[in-house]
């Protein structure tokens, strides 16, 4: 999941790929054209990506847990009680920290 290496007046996507036995879904989010120059423009482009970073985490979160959600519904329907422990483990739960 991580960015092609910026090269002169080139753009690229920020990607992440989720893949199950049911489902798949791809999330992508644009990144500026990556310029080799100035301290400022590469601070630019840095502060893109790290915001760029913190979106799709955002985005991953929210389908993960709404992933979770349904598979709660899916188990309470069959008279089967979700252990939320074990569903944190088998999604992979993170947080994010903010340095800001």
């Amino acid at each position: 999941m991580a960015p092609a290496p910026p090269s002169k007046n080139s753009s690229s996507n920020l990607k992440a790929d989720y893949t199950s036995p049911n489902s798949c879904k791809t999330f992508t989010h644009a990144l500026p054209s990556a310029v080799v120059g100035s301290t400022k423009e590469k601070t630019a482009y840095l502060s893109a990506l790290r915001t760029s970073v913190v979106r799709l985490q955002e985005e991953v979160n929210e389908f993960l847990t709404t992933k979770m959600e349904e598979d709660k519904s899916l188990a309470a329907s069959a008279g089967v009680k979700a252990d939320d422990k074990a569903e944190e483990d088998n999604y992979g739960e993170e947080t994010v920290e903010d340095e800001g």
